[in-house]
């Protein structure tokens, strides 16, 4: 099974697909970026573009998306919000199936903690995937512990 996790942003969206047999193997990672001086509409469709790029690619048997849980300021809540609408709606289009987690969740799944630190989820990122370093940018990380809670809870 491939898992296709996504952190999402309207300026970077985190993305990383992974494949469950056994264990859990890395497949790709990384971000798909906007150009800031786009208008929010413009921006969404290029989120739109190349999460459909992704899902030809990769061809993922599931879409895992981290949902909003907690928001200090609402701006950024709905920006992200807006992200998550294209990203439901692109998989949805693509008639796969999503799973939908809070960031507790994510960290419960990967460290076993509810409230572990971001660092902690890291780590275990890395070491669950077998890596030799931690996933860089952040987002990409985030994205690839999403697809990993998504792997260990439809199990």
């Amino acid at each position: 099974m491939i898992i296709l996790g996504i952190d999402p942003g309207t300026a970077t969206t985190g993305f990383g697909a992974i494949k469950k047999n056994a264990k859990l193997n890395l497949i790709e990672y990384g971000c798909i970026k906007t150009v800031p001086n786009l208008t929010t509409a413009e921006r969404l469709n290029e989120l739109h573009k190349q999460l459909n790029n992704l899902i030809k690619k990769h061809k993922p048997d599931m879409v895992a998306v981290e949902d909003i849980f907690f928001f200090k300021n609402l701006k950024t809540a709905i920006k992200v919000s807006q992200a998550r609408g294209v990203i439901l709606l692109t998989a949805a289009k693509s008639k796969i199936p999503i799973f939908e987690c809070t960031p507790l969740q994510v960290k419960q799944a990967t460290t076993s903690y509810g409230r572990a630190e971001k660092i902690q989820v890291q780590k275990m990122v890395k070491t669950l995937l077998n890596l030799k370093e931690i996933p860089k940018p952040d987002d990409a990380a985030d994205a690839l512990a999403v697809a990993i809670c998504c792997a260990h809870t439809i199990t």
